[in-house]
């Protein structure tokens, strides 16, 4: 059975501000599908970014669970998290849900899953998809270089390495800044 493979994402906060950016790429096995598809959202009053990587549909139905968890929380990022990889683990249905969620406000960056974890990033670099790896050592080795680069100068070029290295990411890319 071929497998879907659809995006990276990466998101890096640095002095103050927070940016995510995604690739427009979804595979399936060989298959080029889709060239232009946009995985990050802003939610939250535009107060905080998400990013997804894995089945579409999947990650859209926990998109909007997380939209109402952040509404409960009155935006508070880690309890909304926290409460949804709670639900996400424990629901019979959510529990088959095949995605991972990147989320970020200027203080916390998030990486959630369905297996009830909640990770803080320590190096302020998060990063989740096929071309997650590439991507955030890119990132890693320009903020090594240059400490003070702008979130959204880290976010773009380390995607743009991630194209010319992965397979399943291209250059098609969409960021969103706080």
């Amino acid at each position: 059975m071929k497998e879907w493979k659809s995006t990276t994402i990466i998101c890096v906060k640095n002095n103050g501000k927070v940016a995510i950016g995604g690739d427009g790429q979804v595979t399936f096995g060989e298959t080029i599908i889709k060239s232009n598809a946009v995985k990050i959202r802003k939610l939250f009053h535009n107060n905080i970014l998400t990013g997804f990587a894995g089945s579409a549909a999947d990650a859209f139905a926990l998109l909007e669970k997380f939209e109402s968890k952040l509404e409960q929380f009155s935006g508070d990022l880690i309890r909304a998290s926290v409460d949804l990889a709670k639900e996400w683990r424990l629901d019979k249905a959510l529990r088959q849900l095949d995605a991972m969620l990147i989320a970020a406000n200027k203080v916390h960056l998030l990486i959630i899953s369905g297996n009830g974890n909640v990770l803080e990033c320590e190096d302020n670099i998060a990063a989740i998809g096929s071309g997650a790896g590439f991507a955030k050592a890119a990132a890693l080795a320009l903020l090594q270089i240059k400490p003070d680069l702008d979130p959204y100068e880290v976010v773009k070029s380390s995607l743009t390495i991630a194209s010319k290295i992965c397979i399943y990411t291209n250059s098609n890319i969409t960021i969103e800044t706080l």
